[in-house]
């Protein structure tokens, strides 16, 4: 018979093909099963195809003396946190853009108060309510628009630290999540700008110049 060889240079012309209880018996000096491996059907549920095993060697053994490990089973309570942690992690944000959007609208309603001469100059020289709403729906824009730059840019410091700490972890930016960042910090900038910029545009030019 010819020698084979396999990719690894073991020849595999010296494999024996045995059975298991074979194994078992002779070999290992060991006649009985400690463990079996049972993969249920498609679309058949395995908690249930679980118990019906567990029941079957039960009456056989009379008595329940086996152990079982359910691989769907913790698949699922891996699922079910992974979509705890996500839901926990979207109510944090939510509530960090709320808290931002926040900062934002105060900030630009102490800009408003400032400038109140400015925006009674603006009016009495021909700029329309209109004009004056976009200015600062633009400002406010641009004020979250800078801060979503610098929150990508603090991710990818953060990112590129990290993996130099951990060579085994790869951090990859989608294009799709960048987009989306500056998607939100427009619309954060339109939402909790729009206050500032109407209380901004409702002004009286007579009284805005008058006032100090």
């Amino acid at each position: 018979m010819k020698q084979q060889k396999s990719a690894f240079g073991n020849s595999k012309s010296l494999r024996v093909w045995i059975p298991y209880s074979t194994l078992n018996s002779r070999i290992l000096n060991r006649p009985y099963l400690d463990s079996i491996t049972v993969k249920a059907k498609e679309g058949y549920d395995s908690s249930i195809a679980e118990q019906q095993i567990i029941r079957l060697l039960t009456i056989r053994h009379g008595k329940k003396d086996v152990f079982t490990f359910n691989i769907d089973s913790f698949v699922k309570a891996a699922e079910k946190t992974t979509q705890t942690m996500q839901l926990f992690l979207t109510l944090v944000a939510v509530i960090s853009l709320i808290v931002g959007g926040i900062g934002v609208m105060n900030i630009m309603l102490v800009s408003v108060t400032e400038r109140t001469r400015e925006i009674g100059i603006r009016m009495a020289v021909g700029a329309r309510a209109s004009d004056v709403m976009q200015q600062f729906l633009i400002e406010s824009v641009l004020v979250c628009l800078v801060g979503g730059v610098l929150g990508i840019a603090l991710s990818f410091g953060l990112a590129m630290i990290a993996s130099y700490m951990l060579p085994n972890w790869n951090f990859v930016f989608h294009p799709i999540a960048l987009v989306s960042a500056f998607a939100c910090s427009t619309a954060i900038g339109v939402i909790f700008g729009f206050l500032p910029a109407r209380s901004a545009a409702k002004m009286n030019p007579i009284d805005a110049l008058a006032r100090e």
